[in-house]
């Protein structure tokens, strides 16, 4: 995948690359939803009408000049309407993105609005949340209503019986809004299907942001011998991968890898995960980070769980959306239920929010070798192990198993194996 950057792509590319991601993470069907981009001349760039969204092209992105003319093959979105009407609006926001994500659209049609305060990252990027009343969809009057929202400073907007759009200071700031918006929409559901989501306190989000600025000192010099570029290539991969399928947003979600003995590479903050390259990522020796680049804020924590665990070589730290509806409902994830997921996770407690920031004991009092992942509620989970890709898988498992045990409580009670039967797992697997 290209790197994101939108001083040097032009706004078709970035257009065709963003609209392709959000059909591929299912957020949109072939024919819905549509992005824009206004350039410096005031012209706007944005998705056309009726054209899969599957197979897009930068060839197929219209131009909407800015005296009206328009430039291309086809018509534009038939929602370009209310896109202008937010240009006009807030002249700051210089990208739009619009689809019918399905928890948003749920949110919708139940005419509420997602708390943001689920989960920590998300009141910051999302911001509060508008509400724009029903109109018809590509009329001049919708165009109105929502950029009266946009107008009270909103820059994302729930759209009554529609879906979302969210306007950000170039299109990957909006597209994470959106994203983020979405995930928190599914983790309140998940949530509400096992129990009932607990929310953040604006001050719990506070003192998880100020958790950015207890930066490690930086090396005077840095190496990059064979292994540790390989150690890079590998976190990349791994997070691309995760990121493909649905298990860590842009928003949110750290690898790291060790090096060598307790130094380590870690990945960096404020870097969108899908768009992480191998220059991105922060190497961590001797207590020091790499120069000019800003590690995760959870770096510590990882520090202290290699010094402390000789036999984690890897740790994942991550929002998906099945175990995220256990992390905000404090309800326990029961893999005593399903024998395979067991020896793999073995029981997997939860931890109070706040237990992964610097200078706590309770994650690093509780993980071993039969302990190797925790919720950590409102926040994410942590997995840990020997090789990065059995890390993944790890994590992997975790999440199909929060799925099926979500999807079982519909159906009723569920009914986990015996102690007896466990103990037979124990020896059979884990002696």
């Amino acid at each position: 995948m290209k790197k994101l950057d939108t001083r040097l792509m032009h706004p078709r590319d970035q257009i065709t690359m963003i609209i392709d991601k959000v059909y591929r993470s299912g957020l949109t069907t072939t024919s819905g939803g549509n992005i824009s981009v206004i350039d410096e001349n005031g012209d706007i760039w944005v998705t056309p009408s009726a054209i899969d969204k599957g197979s897009l092209r930068a060839s197929d992105i219209i131009c909407v000049r800015k005296d009206g003319t328009i430039e291309g093959r086809h018509k534009p979105s038939s929602e370009y309407p209310f896109h202008k009407a937010i240009y006009e609006a807030r002249p700051d926001i210089k990208a739009v993105v619009h689809a019918h994500p399905p928890a948003l659209v749920s949110f919708s049609i139940v005419r509420q609005i997602p708390d943001t305060n689920i989960i920590p990252q998300a009141k910051n990027i999302c911001g509060p949340i508008g509400y724009a009343t029903y109109e018809l969809p590509g009329s001049e009057i919708l165009g109105d209503v929502i950029a009266k929202e946009f107008e009270k400073g909103f820059n994302a907007v729930i759209m009554e019986n529609h879906g979302t759009v969210v306007g950000g200071s170039d299109l990957g700031d909006a597209f994470q809004r959106f994203e983020t918006l979405e995930f928190c929409g599914r983790t309140i559901i998940y949530g509400s299907t096992i129990g009932s989501p607990k929310y953040l306190s604006d001050d719990q989000i506070a003192e998880f942001e100020e958790q950015i600025p207890r930066l490690l000192p930086e090396m005077k010099e840095v190496e990059h011998p064979s292994d540790e570029r390989a150690i890079r290539e590998e976190i990349k991969k791994i997070v691309h991968r995760a990121c493909e399928q649905g298990l860590m947003i842009s928003s949110y979600g750290t690898v790291s890898v060790r090096w060598r003995d307790n130094d380590f590479l870690i990945t960096p903050t404020n870097v969108a995960r899908w768009d992480i390259q191998n220059e991105d990522i922060v190497q961590i020796k001797d207590g020091k980070r790499e120069p000019g680049k800003i590690p995760s804020r959870s770096t510590w924590l990882h520090q202290e769980i290699y010094k402390r665990n000789p036999h984690v070589n890897s740790v994942i730290l991550t929002q998906t959306p099945y175990l995220m509806a256990y992390s905000v409902s404090a309800e326990k994830l029961d893999v005593r239920t399903i024998p395979e997921s067991w020896i793999f996770l073995q029981d997997v407690p939860n931890v109070p929010f706040g237990s992964h920031f610097a200078g706590e004991e309770t994650i690093l009092n509780l993980l071993s070798e039969n302990t190797p992942a925790v919720i950590i509620e409102n926040d994410s989970v942590l997995v840990t192990g020997d090789k990065l890709l059995g890390t993944f898988d790890r994590l992997e498992v975790a999440e199909f198993s929060a799925k099926s045990l979500t999807m079982g409580a519909s159906l009723g009670k569920l009914v986990p194996i015996n102690p007896d039967q466990v103990e037979e797992l124990r020896k059979k697997f884990l002696s």
